[in-house]
């Protein structure tokens, strides 16, 4: 008897752990969905672990992140719903427009091929990496400032620091690079088939007070999904920054998640694989 829970993967993006991701499992195993959240390839175990060691994912880039994910969804029974963060809800997107999702969920995806909105607000929280081109093949780290400017600035500032401290660690340089200057590559990594009318449904959601991706990013994403007739929709959480996945508000973000997988026929427990 196979498991008759549908299979959800969890991609986390930029300076957070794949352990962040722990209070979306357990909610979602409540809904009878079979969770997993993998973490980027070289990834340590534990967020010390991957501060000890920031060189195991120096230099890597979205498509081998994105061909990381490809083969765990492969070794799926089934496909799987697609839940991905930042960075993760660029790969998300580019995993469903291949087929390899049954569904998906872009929270403030990071900037995909096409979008042309380049905000002050992104660039200064950018600037860490973006400001040294030798970073392109380094493992980065975030300071408290910089996590608050880019993450939290709509949190207390004492909650900021408190993920900051438990949540982050060192990430490749890389994605923003192939972010920042995908419509002037022929072959962008941050391209994404947004033409694909067989694919899964589509969730863009934004948090409106996000410095990181602002609201004007996703929405110019949403639209660049025009031309296909499969399911694309948008939900903007108003004053809510780049943490709205791991901050006090997470459960909000996460219930609307569920509820519109349910809306779109999509349930915990898929009876038909019984």
């Amino acid at each position: 008897m196979s498991d008759p829970r549908t299979p959800l993967v969890l991609i986390h993006g930029l300076w957070l752990h794949a352990g962040s991701w722990q209070p979306w499992i357990d909610l979602a195993e409540e809904h009878g969905y079979a969770p997993l959240a993998p973490g980027w390839p070289g990834e340590a175990g534990t967020v010390a672990e991957a501060r000890r060691r920031p060189e195991a994912v120096a230099g890597l880039g979205i498509d081998d992140v994105t061909e990381h994910y490809a083969g765990i969804i492969r070794s799926l029974d089934r496909p799987p719903v697609l839940i991905g963060h930042s960075f993760g809800g660029l790969i998300a997107q580019k995993l469903l427009g291949a087929g390899l999702g049954r569904a998906a969920v872009a929270i403030d995806p990071a900037q995909i091929k096409g979008v042309k909105a380049l905000p002050p607000a992104q660039l200064r929280a950018g600037f860490p990496v973006l400001g040294n081109p030798a970073n392109r093949r380094r493992a980065v780290s975030l300071t408290a400032a910089q996590f608050r400017y880019g993450f939290g600035n709509a949190l207390e500032e004492t909650e900021s620091d408190d993920l900051y401290e438990r949540l982050t660690i060192p990430s490749p340089g890389r994605p923003l690079f192939e972010a920042a200057f995908a419509n002037f590559a022929r072959r962008s990594p941050a391209a994404v088939a947004t033409g694909n009318a067989d694919r899964g449904r589509l969730l863009l959601i934004s948090g409106q007070a996000d410095h990181t991706v602002p609201d004007v990013v996703t929405r110019s994403a949403y639209k660049l999904y025009g031309d296909s007739s499969a399911v694309t929709e948008l939900k903007q959480f108003p004053d809510r920054g780049h943490s709205l996945v791991v901050d006090h508000g997470w459960r909000t973000v996460a219930e609307y998640v569920l509820r519109w997988l349910s809306e779109q026929g999509i349930q915990g427990r898929d009876a038909s694989h019984v």
